[in-house]
């Protein structure tokens, strides 16, 4: 018998006389239902401990009165996780999907947004249009489509279409969504900044049928893969994906207007729509504040402004490049802009990714720190740069020849490469959560996926799965020849130019996202975070191709992306998994836009890098200076010319890191029999790929951001989840993306009404002043390198 958890009813707990300890075959049926399910979620940090708690009661009282009442409990149909049954409706809706209207908005947003992003990446400062924006602009545009076009059957040589199928509709606006989200989602493509790092950097040009190639293999290599894991990281209920409830609330929100019931919210009866549109604007106008009135509002590190040059005030409580111990912002840009909205990732979550920016980043990073380790008096607490031995940022072009190449006796006669404290620790801890993921997922879910991989479809169903079997799926050889295609062309672009990544490296590449991308999702789609690939790809060429700069920007491109990629389709896929859109209609949404996008992006590259004059030059005019491609280009030469092996082997400086492989090998085992052996205790919410991973965007994130991010989190999903419940389940993700939609808004006229314009902030304390402080200019350095002297060894690896 299906398993169908629901929503709880405690009316009180049920003790059924037990003298009858018979069960009807039903019964028998059902208890080995529940059985089934407390096994398979015993361990779910997301399923509250109440909801467990009552299937065991149930189990172990078990008799024909209690069997009654698992048959009311399990007469709602809905989903065991509360955040999803408050942002997912669970009845499906008939209303058209695949329309002729969804097509044009969507691709005439996919076409702007993809040519938009692209441009705006190659200038500093940048901005990027994000689908949440997307899904904003796109519900006027699709009202405004009403109005012009009747709704009408035309009839065209046989063919019948009509313009408006009905009002503009939530389905229609998830397919948009979704084209953008598969287009952009993570930005501009990545694969134009290996081009132009290639073209400006290298003096490599190879035409325009190797971008398109290469661009369009890293967008939809990863959607194969994808597909093929949508029965671990779709269909299953515990998959819950917290941002696509985000998206899912503001569908419902801009297309219902209907009043919240007093009863159900802590007395609130405002409407969802209504609490959007006054925090929305609230978030609009203030960010004028800290984004261009007082800047000092988004770094409010007040006690470095008291002592702006004290080294020691400013390493301890600078945000910027210090370890931020007086964490305080006024500024969502600070708070969501590298790690997303607090009030989307679940509490158990946040509180792992703060245990370990503590123990790494606060205790071990002064421990290290302030005993001189790894000549850490010499340079700052935190920021990306690499270093060399006189305390300047390294100029790889010292450790290049005239072709560009690495030269080592240039290197020795130049410098090692020195990195900050908090940098180098990044680096061991994401040795380490590479290796906890593959542990961690193996040991707590391995039984789950084998079963998985065994039932498909078959494998037990939720609400939303069942509600989605009345349409017809998009079969696994779709996925699967979509695959074969994109890697053969793949292959092609590695192959057919002169690429210098060897054809077996690429099969090692391709090798890493088909092992990674499920064990990484499954982390995803718990706890909100994705853990990156881009050290392990950079670290594995390193070593295998080494002196191979261009080879490494390919092999990170593939190995990196398309994982990257592949999880941003499997996040689209639940979303529309969520909203009921039928699954053929999101294979071709996504791919056709993934597809254009990639041609627009690269027709837009290829004019700006031939229209607009000093493009990539530090010195152009209106700052189109490339600086996306300028970091992936000392990225390809630190580790595809210099290499890992003379950063983490044998007397290297920071050899000692390579022990984190072991450590995030070992640490799951320990915390998976603690959980096994107290499943009840704190243990079933440790999870140590995220504790190791959690901090991956250290840096440029520094210690500060994520501290404010912790407790901004903390006050909405711990304190006012727990105390104030019903208001948490009805206006939360609305608040999440009200605050982000009206920043991003704010941004996008900022930018381009003022800054774009030349229009200078206000020349005061507050802009100027409180932004000259050792601790944001990054020379919070306790010992200064005399000009021509040097520190570290004589001799290096």
């Amino acid at each position: 018998m299906v398993l169908r958890l629901l929503r709880r009813h405690r009316d009180g707990d049920v003790m059924p006389d037990r003298d009858d300890g018979s069960v009807g075959e039903s019964g028998v049926d059902l208890l080995n239902s529940l059985k089934h399910f407390e096994k398979m979620h015993r361990l779910d940090p997301n399923l509250p401990l109440e909801e467990l708690d009552e299937v065991e009661t149930a189990i172990t009282t078990a008799n024909v009165e209690k069997g009654a009442e698992i048959e009311q409990i399990l007469a709602e149909d809905n989903s065991p996780y509360p955040e999803v049954r408050a942002s997912v409706r669970n009845t499906d809706v008939d209303m058209p999907a695949n329309t002729i209207r969804a097509w044009v908005i969507g691709m005439f947003l996919c076409t702007v947004g993809s040519a938009v992003n692209m441009l705006l990446s190659l200038r500093n400062p940048s901005i990027l249009l994000t689908t949440l924006t997307i899904q904003l602009v796109a519900y006027p545009l699709g009202l405004g489509w009403d109005l012009i076009f009747p709704d009408r059957v035309w009839n065209l040589f046989g063919l019948k279409f009509n313009f408006r199928p009905g009002p503009f509709n939530y389905k229609e606006h998830v397919v948009i969504v979704v084209m953008s989200n598969a287009a952009y989602g993570g930005g501009a493509l990545y694969a134009t900044d290996v081009i132009v790092a290639q073209e400006r950097f290298y003096g490599q040009n190879f035409g325009w049928a190797f971008h398109i190639l290469f661009g369009i293999t890293t967008l939809c290599t990863g959607y194969g893969l994808a597909g093929l894991a949508r029965r671990f990281l779709v269909w299953p209920a515990a998959m819950i994906w917290p941002a696509d409830l985000v998206n899912c609330t503001l569908f419902y929100t801009l297309h219902d207007h209907s009043p919240s019931d007093p009863a159900k919210t802590n007395g609130w009866s405002i409407s969802r729509y209504r609490w959007f549109l006054i925090v929305f604007t609230g978030s609009f106008v203030w960010y004028f504040f800290p984004g261009y009135i007082f800047q000092g509002l988004a770094w409010f590190c007040w006690l470095t402004w008291i002592w702006p040059e004290s080294v020691v005030v400013n390493q301890i409580f600078g945000g910027q490049s210090g370890y931020g111990l007086f964490p305080l912002t006024f500024d969502w840009t600070i708070i969501s802009g590298y790690l997303q909205s607090p009030l989307v990732t679940p509490f158990h979550a946040i509180s792992n990714i703060l245990g370990g920016i503590t123990i790494f980043f606060v205790i071990v990073s002064a421990a290290i720190r302030y005993t001189g380790m790894w000549y850490s008096d010499f340079l700052p607490v935190q920021n990306y740069h690499a270093y060399d031995n006189s305390g300047h940022y390294y100029d790889v072009k010292e450790v290049l020849d005239d072709n560009l190449h690495f030269d080592e006796e240039k290197y020795h006669n130049y410098s090692p490469l020195y990195l900050s404290t908090q940098f180098a620790i990044a680096y061991g801890l994401s040795f380490a959560a590479v290796a906890a993921v593959i542990v961690h997922v193996a040991l707590y879910y391995g039984k789950t996926i084998w079963a998985q991989w065994k039932l498909a479809r078959h494998q037990e169903d939720d609400v939303h799965m069942r509600l989605m079997k009345k349409y017809r799926d998009a079969e696994d050889w779709w996925y699967i020849v979509l695959f074969a295609i994109m890697l053969a062309l793949s292959f092609v672009v590695v192959c057919a130019w002169d690429t210098s990544l060897p054809w077996w490296a690429f099969i090692i590449c391709l090798a890493i996202p088909m092992i990674w991308t499920i064990p990484i999702g499954i982390v995803q789609a718990i706890t909100n975070f994705q853990l990156g690939l881009n050290v392990l790809t950079e670290y594995i060429v390193g070593y295998m191709v080494p002196g191979r700069p261009l080879a490494m920007m390919m092999f990170k491109n593939y190995g990196y992306l398309v994982m990257s990629q592949a999880l941003y389709f499997t996040q689209d896929l639940k979303l529309g998994h969520y909203m009921k859109v039928p699954p053929r209609v999101m294979f071709s949404s996504q791919l056709v836009a993934s597809i254009w996008s990639a041609i627009v992006q690269i027709a837009v590259m290829n004019w700006a890098l031939g229209n607009i004059p000093d493009i990539c030059e530090d010195y152009q005019a209106n700052k189109f200076t490339c600086p996306q491609a300028k970091v992936f280009y000392t990225a390809s030469v630190i580790w595809g010319a210099i290499g890992p092996a003379r950063m983490f082997s044998g007397k290297a400086l920071y050899s000692g890191l390579q022990w984190f492989w072991l450590v995030g090998g070992v640490t799951p085992i320990i915390s998976w029999f603690l959980a096994k052996r107290y499943p009840r205790s704190i243990w079933r919410y440790v999870n140590f790929p995220l504790i190791f991973g959690g901090s991956g965007m250290l840096p440029p994130a520094t210690v500060f951001i994520y501290y404010c991010w912790g407790i901004v989190g903390t006050i909405f999903n711990f304190f006012i989840r727990r105390r104030k419940t019903g208001w948490w389940l009805q206006y939360n993700y609305v608040t999440s993306s009200a605050l982000d939609v009206g920043l991003l808004c704010s941004t996008i006229v900022i930018f381009f009404g003022l800054y774009m314009t030349g229009t200078k902030p206000p020349d005061w304390f507050g802009n100027s002043e409180v932004l000259s402080t050792l601790d944001m200019l990054g020379k919070a350095v306790k010992t200064k390198v005399a000009p021509g002297e040097r520190f570290g060894p004589t001799e290096w690896p």
